[in-house]
């Protein structure tokens, strides 16, 4: 939070786009170091609701990110890049909340042995290459699911003014519209994979939202709104039976599981969009449209996944 609070003080005050760049690499550096361990402290407090937690956790970041547009179209765009210096001050409550909960954590690890007989049975009958291939698989729809993403949150705002002439701060609330859908997507997600389990819904999430992504390049702008909620909704449901998933797969191992997805979730971001950037150029941006909407396809791997224990809920059901 202290690298993120410097970022956005850096960034108010940016008087070329190498202070830009430097300001950028600070606020990003201080997202990535925070959500693995976060990640750790949300399980601890999940009381055996660990796709709730998950969620919960997450959906204050999308909910964050879903009022970046707005603020820029409102706050910074009327009123100036400076303005921003008044967002720093929600890093610096973060920080004392931070130092709250990092008392609670250190008292509770010593407190409570937290056990992992329920996740050491959920995988108990993998060997160690389905476990393996069960994790290249679940980074191969974490790539799907934020390349796509990028694409939206990066190219959006340039697709709708370049395809149906609208305004900066009509674009901005457009996508503001598709990242409020992502982050009620991330609540519905977790709690979803509590009852019926994380593979079902990593499943429906990557590979349904296939037919609504090969439509949006072809509708007008009503209709990419409204494909661009549904699609939010979708994809965003995902991530949280990702990450519960994977952290089933190596008990133990909450953190590193954490980092593994949250850093190639936060580098696709990075790359995704350079490389989109670059196409957009070279093509057009209804090109890159047109060819990321087939990315949830690669949804077609969640068959490959293996069946872990059945959620508590269903076990309970099953004893009755």
């Amino acid at each position: 939070m202290g690298s993120s609070l410097g970022g956005l003080i850096l960034i108010a005050f940016a008087t070329s786009y190498l202070f830009v760049l430097a300001a950028a690499a600070l606020i990003g550096m201080g997202s990535s170091v925070f959500h693995p361990e976060s990640s750790r402290v949300a399980r601890l407090a999940s009381g055996g609701h660990h796709g709730l937690a998950q969620s919960v956790f997450q959906v204050g970041g999308n909910f964050g990110t879903a009022l970046g547009p707005l603020f820029a179209a409102f706050i910074v765009l009327p009123y100036g890049q400076r303005t921003i210096i008044w967002f720093s001050l929600v890093a610096l409550i973060g920080m004392v909340l931070l130092a709250i909960i990092g008392t609670w954590y250190g008292k509770t690890l010593k407190l409570k042995r937290v056990s992992m007989d329920e996740e050491r049975e959920a995988m108990a009958k993998a060997t160690h290459g389905k476990v393996a291939r069960s994790i290249a698989i679940l980074m191969a729809l974490t790539f799907s699911k934020h390349f796509y993403l990028v694409s939206i949150t990066s190219f959006y705002i340039f697709y709708l003014i370049h395809t149906f002439g609208i305004s900066v701060q009509n674009a901005q609330l457009h996508l503001f519209l598709f990242l409020a859908a992502v982050a009620a997507g991330t609540v519905i997600g977790g709690p979803i994979g509590d009852r019926i389990g994380s593979r079902r819904v990593i499943w429906w999430s990557i590979l349904g939202v296939l037919p609504f992504t090969l439509a949006l390049p072809y509708v007008g702008l009503f209709w990419s709104a409204v494909l661009s909620v549904i699609i939010g909704l979708i994809l965003a449901s995902a991530f949280p039976a990702i990450l519960v998933y994977a952290q089933a797969l190596i008990p133990g191992r909450v953190g590193m599981v954490a980092g593994l997805f949250f850093g190639l979730a936060f580098g696709i971001a990075g790359i995704g969009a350079a490389v989109l950037g670059w196409l957009a150029d070279v093509t057009s941006i209804e090109f890159v449209y047109h060819i990321c909407a087939f990315l949830p396809a690669i949804g077609l791997l969640a068959a490959f996944l293996p069946e872990t224990a059945k959620p508590k809920r269903a076990r309970n059901r099953a004893k009755r």
